[in-house]
């Protein structure tokens, strides 16, 4: 099992250099990868009828494929991966390009981790149907595919249409990895159908082997190889570090590929993230 870095993007300033350095911390301590949310927007508690959502307008969340641009440059071997984007409420054109410019800039390291999201009002001001939203995502993965393969595509769905059209530069790999989050029977189904990999935000291990079990099946129902999906977990480095390792073990033994580390929640000062994620990576270094 590898280990990466859920960047806490609501618990950082506004200062580019708190994420460069956290970044380059978590590089030097050898970890794989580094994800960050997507919210485009905070509704205010004060709105007509009312938020009761977990976050609001004055949280703080870095737009995640900008930052990974800049990151690129700060880094030389960690991957980056948003964790996740909320797909169907932007344009898939433009996520196509973005994304190939990603993988172009890190030279490869980028990995696109896309949902379905739950907050209907970034949709309404973006402009996109709520309730479609399941079914638009599984179209624009095709077009998605498509734009980052060959030099023009025509292509007529139900949501998307390009008319013999195309993107440069595109991904230097052929493809960019789409991880796809949620754990429903729909999402599931989703990841074993075209997804590669898997990364289900819940806290209970044991729920991995009958998430597996079911993107399996989808995955064979449909001629594909489940074996190459991959899955990520995570854990919020609370506590002490011997039950953040007990954790960490369980996660492992539950089969999961990447553990990613969540540090310092409601902390803005960098030099105290870096301290967590030092902390337990020595830790599980030593006894590991």
């Amino acid at each position: 099992m590898k280990l990466g870095l859920s960047l806490g993007a609501n618990a950082l300033p506004a200062d580019p250099r708190a994420a460069r350095d956290i970044a380059q911390a978590a590089e030097a301590l050898g970890l794989a990868r580094l994800i960050a949310a997507d919210h485009v927007l905070g509704a205010d508690p004060d709105r007509p009828g009312g938020w009761s959502g977990p976050y609001t307008h004055e949280h703080l969340w870095h737009e995640p494929l900008v930052l990974f641009g800049y990151l690129a440059a700060q880094t030389e071997r960690i991957e980056f991966m948003s964790g996740i984007v909320i797909l169907p409420q932007r344009q898939t054109a433009l996520v196509a390009k973005q994304a190939a410019e990603l993988d172009v800039l890190s030279g490869g390291r980028f990995l696109l981790g896309v949902g379905v999201g739950w907050n209907a009002v970034e949709y309404q001001a973006l402009g996109q149907p709520f309730n479609r939203r399941g079914a638009r995502m599984d179209e624009q993965i095709a077009l998605l595919r498509a734009l980052w393969s060959k030099p023009t595509v025509s292509f007529e769905g139900r949501f998307e249409r390009v008319a013999r059209a195309g993107i440069n530069p595109r991904p230097t790999r052929g493809d960019v990895p789409i991880w796809m989050g949620g754990h429903s029977d729909a999402a599931l189904d989703r990841v074993g159908r075209i997804g590669d990999g898997w990364y289900p935000l819940f806290d209970d291990p044991a729920l991995v082997a009958a998430g597996r079990e079911r993107i399996a099946a989808a995955a064979q129902a449909v001629g594909r190889d489940p074996a190459p999906i991959g899955v990520q977990a995570r854990i919020v480095l609370g506590g002490s570090v011997d039950d953040q390792l007990t954790a960490a073990r369980a996660w492992r033994d539950a089969g999961v590929d990447m553990l990613l580390l969540g540090t310092a929640p409601g902390v803005s000062e960098p030099d105290q993230h870096i301290a967590t994620l030092t902390a337990f990576v020595n830790a599980w270094n030593a006894a590991e």
